[in-house]
């Protein structure tokens, strides 16, 4: 497969994929709210189960909230998360099932008949609002941002002081122009003929 086999342009492949990384400093460019609702208007299009929305994007932008999310962040993410331009907590709606209605409008029953339950919605939107979280870095990268997305910290203390019993706390996202160093180097991925098998 080479680049030309694809219908998007090699300079969007590579911001989006082949030159995009995760960043570990940021300048202090701020990211304003308009490029976040550019960002979130552009991927809320990603595919989901039963066109279900799961996904909850906490922005922290005072200084008094991060240093709340500072005391949750594993030590090793403290400085990188202090210093982002913003900082996002995605997070699970597991009552997302109330939207199915206008979200499904040909099928309303699906509410009921599939996610009456709670474990059923726990893992739904689990699943769900983790494809939308990959959905929303691939957004940030097409408007020329860097995201670092980050799971080491303290989830339950996360969940305490940002969220409620019915939000899951699923990862931090920092996010800005990349600063100095902002790189580790690339790691290896595998190969086609490592990962796809045909039957």
């Amino acid at each position: 497969m080479t680049p030309s086999s694809l219908t998007l342009d090699a300079a969007a492949q590579d911001l989006l994929f082949r030159e995009a990384r995760t960043a570990n400093t940021f300048t202090d460019e701020p990211v304003t709210d308009e490029q976040i609702q550019a960002i979130y208007d552009l991927v809320k299009y990603g595919p989901t189960a039963y066109n279900q929305a799961p996904l909850r994007i906490t922005l922290v932008r005072s200084a008094a909230a991060r240093e709340r999310l500072l005391t949750h962040m594993a030590e090793g993410n403290r400085a990188k998360t202090a210093a982002a331009p913003l900082v996002a907590i995605l997070s699970a709606d597991n009552e997302f099932h109330e939207e199915l209605p206008h979200l499904l409008p040909h099928f309303p029953q699906a509410k009921d008949m599939f996610f009456a339950e709670r474990p059923v919605r726990e893992s739904s939107a689990l699943l769900n609002a983790a494809l939308q979280a990959a959905y929303f870095i691939i957004g940030v990268r097409a408007a020329g941002l860097a995201a670092g997305p980050m799971t080491g910290l303290d989830f339950a203390g996360l969940q305490k002081e940002f969220l409620d019993p019915d939000h899951t706390p699923l990862m931090v996202v920092n996010i800005g122009k990349p600063g100095e160093n902002a790189w580790f180097p690339r790691s290896p991925r595998l190969a086609y003929d490592e990962a796809v098998t045909t039957v």
